[in-house]
């Protein structure tokens, strides 16, 4: 059975929607107090790939339930009177997350071109340090 949208056609939908921002402005925001970048990617991603400094870590699977106040899954961190601003690794998953939030009534941007435009815009990253 043919699929009637395609995930690039959600992402284009969420794109036209949302506020994006460019990795040479978000690197800019980052040691903006008022400002909460949000890390969406696996586990995984980030251990091989490194993390923007200060970012939540907020597995895309957890996001709804993580963010709403009713659930029991609910973070504190997304209570705080900040900007946020989510990302992936190339903007795609962050960009459908955030139409979704604003559905549920919640605020945030995306980094339109994911960590591999922060990285490649020059933005710091930090890596996992082994114990």
């Amino acid at each position: 059975m043919p699929l009637t949208k395609t995930a690039a056609q959600m992402v284009a939908d969420a794109r036209a929607r949302i506020e994006e921002i460019d990795s040479a402005v978000a690197i800019a925001m980052l040691d903006d107090p008022n400002v909460q970048f949000v890390d969406l990617r696996d586990p995984r991603e980030r251990d091989r790939t490194g993390f923007i400094p200060g970012a939540f870590h907020c597995p895309r699977g957890m996001l709804e339930f993580w963010v709403d106040p009713d659930s029991p899954y609910f973070k504190e961190v997304f209570a705080q009177d900040k900007k946020f601003v989510f990302h992936c690794a190339s903007g795609w998953r962050s960009a459908i997350s955030v139409a979704t939030l604003q559905d549920m009534g919640f605020e945030a941007a995306h980094l339109r071109d994911g960590f591999g435009g922060w990285e490649k815009a020059g933005g710091p990253v930090e890596h996992k340090t082994e114990k």
